[in-house]
C-alpha cells in the first residue's frame, strides 16, 4: 500500500517543545477551515432560498415551510451530529498512518447511517400527529406535513453524504465539500423553481415542492461525493469501497460512543433557541420580528467559527494520531483563539453598525429600534459563542464528547433557559432579559468547556 503524506505538513522547528509554532497551527486550521466556511454558507443559502422562494407563494406557504422545517430540524441535527463522529476518529487513524482503520470507519459508518435513517424516518412519519397535538394552525398542517414527507425521502442520501463528508474531512480534504455544497445550492434553487412553481412540465407543488427539491439535492450531493471518493486517487490507499463488510459491533459502539453525545449537544443547543423563539412568541409580533433579525445575523456569523471548529477537530486529531500530544494541545488553543477573535471582530462591527444592520432587515421603526438593541446583545453573545465552539472543536479532536454534553445540557437548561424565562416572562423583562439569560447560559458553557479542555489536554498529553 503506497504511503500518503498528510495534507497539512507540520515540521517540528528546533527549540519549540510543542512541535510547531502558533503560525503554523493557525495556517493549517485556516487552510482546512476556509473551504468548510464556503460549504457551510452554501448550505445556509439553501435554507435562505427555501424561505425566500416559498415566501413568494404567500404567507400560508411560508408558514408551512417554517413549521415543517422546524420539525424536521430536530431529526436533521440528530443525524448530522451522530455521523460527525467519523471526522475525529478518521483524523486520529490518518495521523497514525492506520489507513486500514480509515476504510473500516467508513464502512461501519455506512451501516450506522442506514440504521439511523430508518429510525429518523419513523420519527418524521409522525409529523401530522405531533403538529395536531401542539395545536398548529389547521390551515398550515396539510402543506407542512406534505413538506416533511417529501423532504424525508432525502434522509438516506443526506446521511450517506454526511458520512463521506466526515471521512473526507478527517483526511484533511475539505475542498470537495465546498464544491459539492455549491453544486447543491445551485441545484436547490433550480429544483425549487421547477417543483414549487410548476416549471418544465412539472405540477406546481407549492410548499411541498420545496421538500421535493431539497430531497433531490440531498441525493445529488451524496452522488457527487460518492463518485469523487470512489474515483479520486487521493482516497484509493484507504480502500473505502474495497470490500463489503458486515456490521462490527465493537467499531459501531466506538463510533456511537462519540456520535451520540455530539448529536445530543447539538440537539440541546437547537432546542434552547427554539424555546427562546417560543418565549418571544408570547411577547408580540414586533418582538418576534426583532428577535428573528438578531438571531438571523448571529446564525450567519456563526458559520465562520463553526467552520474553524471543524478544522480544529481535524488538525488536533491528526497531531494526536501522530503521537504529537504537545502539538495537539497547542493546536487546540490556537483553534479556540481563532474562533474567539472572529467573534470579537463581529461584536465590534455590531457595536458600531447595529442600527445600520437592523435597517437592512426592515423599514418598520419599532422593529428596527428593538432589533438594534438586541443586536448589541448579540455581540456579547457571540464572544461567548466563539469561545464555546472553539473549545468544543478542540475537545472533539481529543475524542472527548460525554463531558461536553453534560456541560451544555447543564449550562443551557439549568442556567440559561431558567434565567431567560424568569427574567423575560415571569418578571416581565421582555426580550432583552431573555437574551441576557441566553448570554449567561452560553458564557457558563464557554467557561466550563474551556476549563475541560485545559484539564483533558494537560492530562492526556502529560509525559509518562
Amino acid at each position: 500500500m503506497p504511503a500518503v503524506q498528510p495534507s497539512i505538513s507540520l515540521p517540528a522547528p528546533a527549540g519549540d517543545p510543542s512541535g510547531v509554532g502558533l503560525r503554523v497551527h493557525a495556517r493549517a486550521i485556516l487552510r482546512l477551515g476556509l473551504p468548510l466556511l464556503v460549504a457551510n454558507l452554501a448550505v445556509a443559502g439553501m435554507s435562505l432560498a427555501d424561505t425566500v422562494m416559498s415566501g413568494q407563494l404567500g404567507a400560508e406557504a411560508l408558514a408551512a415551510v417554517a413549521v415543517g422545517s422546524s420539525y424536521y430540524a430536530v431529526f436533521l441535527v440528530i443525524g448530522l451530529g451522530t455521523m460527525t463522529a467519523l471526522s475525529p476518529l478518521v483524523a486520529h487513524a490518518y495521523g497514525a498512518g492506520r489507513y486500514d482503520l480509515v476504510g473500516g470507519y467508513a464502512r461501519q459508518g455506512a451501516w450506522i447511517g442506514a440504521g439511523l435513517a430508518v429510525l429518523l424516518l419513523l420519527g418524521l412519519a409522525g409529523v401530522r400527529w405531533v403538529l395536531t397535538l401542539i395545536g398548529t394552525d389547521p390551515r398550515v398542517v396539510p402543506d407542512a406535513v406534505g413538506y416533511v414527507h417529501a423532504i424525508s425521502a432525502g434522509i438516506p442520501g443526506l446521511l450517506g453524504f454526511q458520512a463521506l463528508r466526515a471521512v473526507s474531512e478527517g483526511l484533511g480534504r475539505t475542498r470537495p465539500m465546498m464544491v459539492v455544497a455549491l453544486v447543491g445550492l445551485a441545484a436547490n434553487i433550480v429544483g425549487n423553481w421547477v417543483f414549487m412553481y410548476g416549471r418544465l412540465g412539472m405540477p406546481a407543488l407549492g410548499a411541498v415542492g420545496t421538500g421535493v427539491a431539497t430531497a433531490l439535492v440531498q441525493w445529488i450531493m451524496f452522488g457527487c461525493m460518492f463518485m469523487h471518493a470512489r474515483h479520486h486517487r487521493a482516497y484509493q490507499p484507504y480502500g473505502l469501497f474495497a470490500r463489503r463488510e458486515r456490521p462490527d459491533r465493537r467499531r459501531i459502539r466506538e463510533i456511537l460512543a462519540l456520535g451520540i453525545p455530539i448529536g445530543g449537544s447539538m440537539v440541546a443547543e437547537c432546542a434552547l433557541f427554539s424555546a427562546a423563539g417560543l418565549m418571544m412568541g408570547t411577547l408580540g409580533e414586533t418582538t418576534v420580528a426583532a428577535h428573528q433579525i438578531a438571531l438571523n445575523y448571529a446564525a450567519f456569523m456563526f458559520m465562520a467559527p463553526v467552520s474553524l471548529h471543524s478544522a480544529t477537530t481535524i488538525h488536533v486529531g491528526h497531531a494526536l494520531g501522530r503521537g504529537a500530544g504537545a502539538a495537539a494541545r497547542r493546536a487546540g488553543f490556537v483553534g479556540i483563539g481563532l474562533c474567539a477573535l472572529l467573534m470579537i471582530g463581529s461584536a465590534l462591527v455590531l457595536s458600531l453598525a447595529n442600527e445600520v444592520i437592523a435597517a437592512l432587515y426592515t423599514h418598520d421603526v419599532n422593529v428596527r429600534s428593538l432589533a438594534a438593541r438586541l443586536l448589541l446583545l448579540a455581540g456579547v453573545f457571540q464572544v461567548s459563542d466563539g469561545l464555546q465552539v472553539g473549545a468544543m472543536g478542540a475537545l472533539r479532536g481529543f475524542k472527548d464528547a460525554r463531558w461536553p454534553l453534560a456541560i451544555t445540557i447543564t449550562s443551557y437548561w439549568a442556567v440559561g433557559f431558567p434565567l431567560a424565562f424568569w427574567g423575560g416572562i415571569v418578571k416581565g423583562g421582555g426580550p432583552v432579559s431573555v437574551w441576557w439569560g441566553l448570554i449567561v447560559g452560553l458564557s457558563v458553557s464557554a467557561a466550563l468547556l474551556n476549563l475541560r479542555y485545559l484539564s483533558v489536554s494537560k492530562r492526556l498529553t502529560a509525559p509518562g
